[in-house]
């Protein structure tokens, strides 16, 4: 199976953005609020850190970092690291003030990222040797891949307090998510009965409760169409009309509203689908492309949205 389209989609326009040269004196951003974070003063430069790419020393707090991954921009500056920060890349467009650039995460340009002076860069997607490549300039270099389960997310912002000097903030905001959580979680009752499919892009590619995204689900009991035809998908099945009418799922969660222009109405008018549980009902449930594809701390407002989408449909069942 291919990568779903939306997902080709972002590394196609990827490709086609002409990475240039950036100012090396670009003005560091402000946190969301505008105010500044004290660094924690439990941290002690230099210290070492865990990410994809293995154990990784950062001797002096990073004050010019750069961040091509739009999660971990997303958790920098809910940690109060937001004014260390000195670009991110052009997927990255939350929160607002995130100094976005023309920098890819997908292709970066060696070069184009130097240009900002950073002494920390925060990667995603190890493609080539961007690790290696930055290493040899002299530059830090801290690979946070993606997500596989919302511990691992949580350990990553508690990673990324240390590297930037905010364990302190880092910690704090993990506790208050893992509670959170559990609050949501315990209003679900869990939604069991309660079936749905989770749609990427309108090919028809959706998640197995062995994805981050699909583990959201199942945490809230609700039942996945798509475990049935997973096996050997790498997570991302891609079904087909046929299946998914047969199925007749009582949700349908559309993660393609931006990618793909999908909504309720344009569900109901595919051929056979108006009969569906979920479009008669009223529960085709309409998310935000970029919430449903990142695993930082807005990962809240989708658990939130699923669960209110499971409450609503047994209340109605009821």
């Amino acid at each position: 199976m291919g990568r779903p389209r939306s997902i080709l989609l972002a590394l196609a326009l990827a490709l086609l953005l002409a990475a240039c040269g950036a100012d090396a004196e670009s003005t560091p951003a402000t946190g969301p609020t505008g105010s500044t974070s004290e660094p924690s003063p439990t941290v002690v430069f230099p210290v070492t850190v865990e990410g994809s790419n293995g154990s990784v020393t950062i001797e002096e707090q990073p004050t010019r970092i750069v961040s091509l991954s739009p999660t971990a921009t997303e958790d920098l500056f809910a940690i109060g690291a937001g004014e260390q920060v000195v670009a991110v890349d052009d997927q990255s467009n939350f929160p607002a003030e995130a100094p976005t650039t023309e920098l890819s995460g997908f292709e970066p340009n060696i070069e184009a990222i130097a240009g900002y002076g950073p002494d920390l860069v925060v990667y995603a997607t190890e493609v080539g040797d961007l690790g290696t490549s930055l290493e040899g300039l002299g530059i830090t270099a801290l690979q946070l891949d993606a997500a596989a389960t919302l511990d691992e997310a949580f350990g990553q912002i508690t990673q990324l307090g240390l590297a930037t000097g905010h364990a302190d903030a880092a910690n704090a905001l993990v506790e208050e998510l893992r509670a959170a959580v559990g609050e949501i979680v315990a209003s679900a009752e869990p939604a069991s009965g309660v079936s749905f499919y989770h749609e990427l892009d309108d090919t028809f590619y959706s998640v197995t409760s062995e994805t981050f995204i699909g583990q959201l689900y199942a945490m809230l009991g609700l039942e996945n169409i798509a475990d049935a035809v997973g096996e050997g998908s790498g997570g991302y099945p891609q079904l087909s009309a046929e299946y998914i009418i047969q199925a007749d799922p009582d949700l349908i969660f559309l993660a393609d509203t931006k990618c793909c222009g999908q909504s309720a109405q344009t569900v109901a008018e595919r051929p056979g689908w108006g009969r569906l549980a979920a479009v008669s009902g009223g529960g085709v449930v309409p998310l935000d492309d970029d919430v449903a594809s990142r695993w930082g701390p807005r990962v809240l407002e989708l658990l939130q949205q699923i669960a209110d989408a499971a409450i609503a449909t047994e209340a109605t069942a009821a």
